[in-house]
């Protein structure tokens, strides 16, 4: 399988003068959530090349073991600084698209064009499109029949608490909150900084930093429901549950019966 993640080229605060940029556990704990199950991964941006890592999100007191893995991993980061460019991507190209957070996106991958059109292309064709924290305000300006992607289905993302917390909501340009219900979102949320995914249909979503491995889970999950649906329990039970990179959890979790001598 393959799966397309999108980071944000965006590096400054609004007009605080300070750096933001994409959220590295966000990025760092799907990362190995998809490179474990043994599944193909492709990482775009908006401009190509490096994205900005938010430095708050790599202090000491945000450490976690799948960014401690990141930094020690040679292709990995290797990967992260040659991103390819969001432009150059295609939905037929992938089966399904994963976007993770951090303030950036609110700034740009919520009015880039290319990433506007990739999200209505994945969901117009049935594939899954996940966003975690502020990645849900990607969303925002995506359409589906007529209407804002987000009507009437579950979603979630960052909470107005949230930021009120971290002391941005006068310097984000809209609260996620408030922008999800506007256009018609079901919006739910948990007490602030819990893990919390919502998966409505195709569309997953999730609240914070500390929903990034749930999120990435969710898509493996809908994936091998999806895989379940067009090819039959036989046949995925061959190609993926034999798969040493699938843990006994996730195999479990799309659906797989666990062969003898798997």
């Amino acid at each position: 399988m393959k799966i397309l993640m999108v980071l944000t080229s965006h590096d400054r605060l609004g007009n605080t003068g300070r750096k933001t940029g994409f959220w590295l556990e966000e990025f760092a704990a799907p990362y190995y959530v998809f490179r474990d199950a043994g599944i193909e991964l492709t990482i775009a941006s908006v401009k190509g090349g490096q994205p900005p890592i938010d430095p708050k999100s790599d202090l000491p007191e945000n450490q976690t073991s799948a960014m401690t893995r990141f930094k020690t991993d040679s292709v990995a980061r290797e990967e992260l600084a040659n991103t390819v460019e969001l432009k150059d991507m295609r939905s037929k190209d992938f089966d399904a698209v994963f976007y993770p957070g951090g303030h950036g996106p609110m700034w740009d991958l919520v009015e880039t064009p290319e990433s506007i059109a990739l999200i209505e292309s994945f969901y117009n064709s049935g594939k899954p499109v996940a966003a975690v924290c502020h990645a849900p305000a990607a969303l925002c300006r995506a359409v589906y029949q007529g209407a804002p992607l987000v009507k009437g289905k579950r979603v979630t993302g960052f909470t107005n608490t949230e930021e009120e917390e971290v002391q941005l909501t006068n310097v984000v340009p809209f609260l996620v909150e408030d922008e999800l219900k506007r256009l018609g979102g079901l919006f739910e949320k948990v007490p602030n900084w819990q893990s919390f995914v919502i998966t409505d249909g195709r569309l997953i979503t999730g609240q914070n930093p500390s929903s990034s491995t749930a999120g990435a889970q969710a898509l493996l999950k809908l994936l091998g429901e999806t895989r379940i649906a067009a090819d039959g329990p036989t046949r995925l039970d061959r190609s993926a549950c034999r798969s040493r990179t699938l843990t006994r959890q996730m195999v479990r979790s799309i659906g797989c019966r666990l062969l003898e001598g798997a």
